[in-house]
């Protein structure tokens, strides 16, 4: 294993660290308990919009923390929940008296410590579960779909809604409705290598990749034959819009995610694969992203989410933000 790390135990506090340093103008660090705060909180009468999990996704969710996103982002350690007095301290840091909303990927030890949280809490909370994975309907890590990249989406649009003062009702309803409305599929090329572990998640042959693999290496449908970037697109395209029942005519958001470890060359072709497979089903693409936001630490390969947009989420998307990992 060849990583640039110290050890593996102090690898998240120090990279927290670093982070916290290097984006000091955006956000403050807490080592213990963990957490990473808006520069400004609390806001007083804004919904506090509050996210986690395990490290490893990097940039989500640390990077998403900041104006017209997330108000704090709870870590835990790699492919690890945080715990729930992380979740309780990041509240009461950013709390500005109208209440929380928690988005958390549909992974068991997520779900089970931001309930927790959320019963402990002392003001209103409410949650979003994102669960936008189409590949299988339950994996070693969740009950029902695992939550993917398009939690980045649901936070930037929930994000933006809450920066405008919309209240906890609202947002939860929100938050769901994105959700609803969007699918996820991911395919992975290598495995990648938890730090702690030392040795690869899961082995690939040189000619073969994982279709619909989850984000802490879980197995996907199924193992395949090396396939052509267009072939890649047609299959994840077709299984999402399929699942998520999009029509021809309608218009949506297209991420192309990367895992980690697949150079952006790559991310290009593929969206420019996934584009003309989504024309092909009558989709108009009117917003788009390309990059790795939702990752696997140095895993190969990628995921392509398509996401629904109306008038509202279309505005959404577009107003100003200001994270350390999207500013517009």
């Amino acid at each position: 294993m060849k990583k640039l790390m110290n050890e593996a135990d102090t690898l998240l506090a120090e990279s927290l660290t670093g982070f916290g340093a290097v984006h000091a103008d955006l956000v403050t660090v807490s080592l213990d308990p963990m957490f990473v705060a808006r520069k400004d909180a609390p806001r007083q009468g804004k919904v506090a919009l509050i996210s986690g999990g395990g490290t490893g996704h990097e940039p989500m969710h640390a990077g998403f923390v900041g104006t017209g996103m997330l108000d704090a982002a709870c870590p835990g350690q790699v492919f690890t929940s945080p715990t729930p007095d992380q979740m309780i301290a990041a509240m009461e840091a950013v709390d500005g008296g109208a209440g929380t909303l928690l988005i958390v990927k549909n992974y068991a030890g997520d779900v089970m410590n931001f309930e927790m949280a959320a019963e402990m809490a002392s003001g209103p909370v409410e949650t979003v579960l994102t669960n936008d994975d189409v590949a299988v309907e339950a994996s070693t890590h969740s009950q029902g779909r695992r939550g993917v990249a398009a939690t980045v989406i649901v936070e930037k649009i929930v994000g933006a809604a809450a920066e405008r003062g919309d209240d906890l009702a609202s947002l939860k309803a929100l938050g769901d409705a994105v959700n609803a409305a969007s699918g996820t599929m991911g395919v992975a090329l290598t495995s990648c290598t938890v730090p702690a572990a030392g040795t690869p998640t899961f082995t690939l042959a040189e000619d073969e990749m994982e279709m619909g693999i989850g984000i802490h290496g879980e197995p996907g449908r199924r193992r395949v034959a090396m396939m052509s970037a267009r072939d890649i697109a047609a299959e994840i395209v077709g299984a999402v819009v399929e699942d998520v029942k999009l029509a021809r005519g309608e218009e949506v958001l297209l991420l192309v995610n990367g895992m980690g470890g697949t150079p952006l060359l790559e991310l290009y072709g593929l969206y420019d694969a996934a584009a003309r497979v989504a024309a092909g089903h009558g989709l108009t693409i009117a917003r788009s992203l390309v990059g790795n936001y939702c990752t696997s630490l140095e895993m190969a390969g990628a995921s392509i989410t398509l996401t629904r947009l109306d008038a509202e989420r279309t505005a959404l998307w577009d107003a100003p933000v200001t994270t350390a990992a999207l500013r517009w």
